[in-house]
C-alpha cells in the first residue's frame, strides 16, 4: 500500500542521505565565501558564524568517514587519520608562529639580548620574532592540555552521563550514583598508551636543550612513524554495527565505500584547514574586544577553538554508544599533538630561518611545557589500568580548570613583571603535584604499567612478526 505523503516524506527525511545532505549545507555558506574571496569583507560575528557552522558540519562528515573506513582498514588506523585530520588546524596555528618567529631571526642567542618588555612589545621584527616563538609554545601546551583538562575529562563524564540516563554503553560500569561512575577503556589502547608515555618522557627533557630543535624532531616524528607502522599492519576488525550514514556507506560496493569514505576525509580535511583559523581568529577578536590580554587568547581560546573538531566528532561517537572508538581518536590525538605537533615546529622554523636551527622560548614557557609533560603523565597514570572513574575526571578537569582562573586572574590584577614570576611559580607548583600524583598512582598500578608495556610489546611484535610471532598469545 502507497504511504501517505507525509509518511513519505518523513521516510526520506530520516534516510542517512538526507543527514549527509544536511551536513553538506552546514558548510555551503562558508564554501561560497572562501572561494569568492569574501572571508574578510564579512563582519566578525557573521565570520564566526559560517565558520562555526562549517566546522560542525565537517566535523560529522569526518566522523561519518571514519566509520565507514573501518569495513577495510583497522580501526586504529582509521582513527588515527581522523585525528590527524581533526587537529590539522592547531598545526597551522603553531606553524604559522613557528615560521614567523624563523623569518624574524629569532635565535636564542638573539632573543637573549632583548628585554621581556621588548619582546612583548614587538617593536622590531627580531622582538616581534621572539615573541612569535614563544606563542608557538604557548598555543602548543594550550592545546595539549585543553584536550586532556576538557576531551579527556568532558568525554569520560558525558559517556557516563548517558548511560546514567538509560543509554545502555557496554564500556561504562553500571552504578546507582553518577559519582561512582566510570569508563572501561579497551586494552588494545595499550599501544597508544605506550607511545604517549614514551612521547611525555621526551618532552620533559625539551626544555633543558634551550628550545625546541632537529633533535626532538627526529625522536618524536620517529616514535609517530613508528606507531602507525604497527598500527597499519594490524587485522580489519568486524566493524562495530553501525546506524545512519556509515551503515548506508558500508553496504555499498568497495569502489563506492572506498571512495565515499575518502571523499568525505578530503573535503572535511580542507574544510576544517580552511574554516577554523577564521573561527578561532574571530574569536580572539571578539575577546579583545572585551579587554582579554592577547597571550592567554592565542594560549586558550585559539586552541579551544581548533580543538573543536576533535571534541565534537569525539562526543558523537559517544552518543552513539561507541565510547572505545572516542578514547581512541582522544589518545590518538594527543598522541599525534604530543609527536607532530612538537616535531614539525622546529622544521617549519629552520625553513623560516634559512638553517637548521633551534626554535627558541623563554622561561615562562619552559614552565609550561613542564606543565603539560606533567599533565599528560597524570593522565596516562589514570588510564594505566585501562578505566577512568568520574571522580579521576573531576580531578582532572578541577587541577586544569583552577590553574587556567588563577593565572587569569594574576595576569588581570598584577602588573608585570611581577606577574610573569607569580605565573611561573603557579605553574611549577601545579607540575609538582601532578608528579606527586603520578607518582603515587604508578605506585599503586604498578602491576597494569607492566601490563601495558606488555601489551604493546606483543602488539609490535605481532606487527612485525618478531621472534615466534605468536599472535594468540594471552591478552594479546
Amino acid at each position: 500500500m502507497v504511504g501517505t505523503p507525509e509518511i513519505v516524506i518523513a521516510d526520506r527525511l530520516r534516510h542517512p542521505l538526507a543527514a549527509l545532505a544536511a551536513a553538506v549545507l552546514l558548510t555551503v555558506p562558508w564554501v561560497g565565501i572562501y572561494l569568492t574571496g569574501s572571508v574578510n569583507a564579512v563582519g566578525v560575528g557573521p565570520r564566526v558564524a559560517l565558520s562555526g557552522l562549517a566546522v560542525l558540519g565537517a566535523s560529522f562528515l569526518l566522523a561519518w568517514g571514519a566509520e565507514t573506513a573501518e569495513k577495510d582498514v583497522p580501526r586504529a588506523f582509521a582513527i588515527a587519520v581522523l585525528a590527524v585530520l581533526a587537529v590539522a588546524p592547531e598545526y597551522a596555528v603553531d606553524a604559522l608562529y613557528a615560521w614567523q618567529a624563523g623569518s624574524g631571526g629569532a635565535t636564542a642567542e638573539a632573543c637573549s639580548t632583548l628585554s621581556a618588555d621588548a619582546v612583548s612589545a614587538g617593536e622590531t621584527e627580531l622582538a616581534r620574532g621572539c615573541h612569535d616563538a614563544n606563542l608557538a609554545v604557548a598555543n602548543m601546551t594550550g592545546a595539549n592540555r585543553i584536550l586532556i583538562g576538557l576531551g579527556w575529562s568532558g568525554i569520560t563524564l558525558f559517556t557516563v552521563w548517558q548511560a546514567w540516563q538509560g543509554r545502555p554503553d557496554v564500556n561504562v560500569r553500571e552504578t546507582g550514583r553518577f559519582l561512582d561512575g566510570a569508563v572501561e577503556i579497551d586494552r588494545d589502547l595499550a599501544l597508544e598508551i605506550c607511545f604517549l608515555l614514551l612521547a611525555t618522557a621526551v618532552a620533559f627533557a625539551v626544555p633543558f636543550w634551550g628550545g625546541i630543535g632537529i633533535g626532538d624532531t627526529i625522536v618524536l616524528v620517529g616514535l609517530y612513524v613508528l606507531y602507525i607502522s604497527v598500527i597499519i599492519r594490524g587485522d580489519v576488525e568486524e566493524p562495530e554495527e553501525q546506524v545512519g550514514v556509515p551503515l548506508y556507506l558500508q553496504r555499498r560496493s568497495f569502489p563506492v565505500r572506498s571512495t565515499a569514505s575518502i571523499s568525505l576525509f578530503v573535503y572535511s580535511g580542507l574544510l576544517i584547514f580552511t574554516a577554523v583559523e577564521p573561527f578561532a581568529h574571530g574569536l580572539e577578536e571578539i575577546g579583545l574586544q572585551y579587554g582579554v590580554p592577547e597571550f592567554f587568547m592565542i594560549q586558550w581560546i585559539a586552541p579551544l577553538a581548533s580543538e573543536s573538531p576533535e571534541l565534537i566528532v569525539v562526543a558523537y561517537l559517544v552518543n552513539k554508544a561507541r565510547s572505545t572508538a572516542a578514547f581512541n581518536a582522544l589518545i590518538s590525538s594527543k598522541l599525534n599533538q604530543w609527536t607532530l605537533l612538537i616535531g614539525t615546529l622546529a622544521v617549519v622554523y629552520s625553513i623560516a630561518l634559512g638553517d637548521l636551527g633551534t626554535l627558541p622560548f623563554d622561561e615562562k614557557q619552559a614552565a609550561e611545557i613542564w606543565i603539560t609533560a606533567a599533565q599528560s603523565l597524570f593522565a596516562i597514570a589514570i588510564l594505566v589500568n585501562f578505566r577512568i572513574s568520574v571522580r579521576e575526571s573531576l580531578v582532572l578537569f578541577g587541577l586544569f580548570f583552577s590553574q587556567v582562573v588563577v593565572e587569569f586572574l594574576v595576569i588581570r590584577l598584577v602588573a608585570e613583571p611581577e606577574a610573569t614570576e607569580y605565573s611561573i611559580l603557579l605553574l611549577e607548583g601545579y607540575t609538582v603535584v601532578y608528579l606527586l600524583i603520578s607518582a603515587i598512582l604508578f605506585y599503586r598500578r604498578r602491576g597494569a604499567l607492566r601490563e601495558i608495556f606488555t601489551r604493546a610489546w606483543r602488539t609490535t611484535r605481532d606487527a612485525w612478526s618478531i621472534g615466534d610471532g605468536d599472535g594468540s598469545a594471552e591478552g594479546s
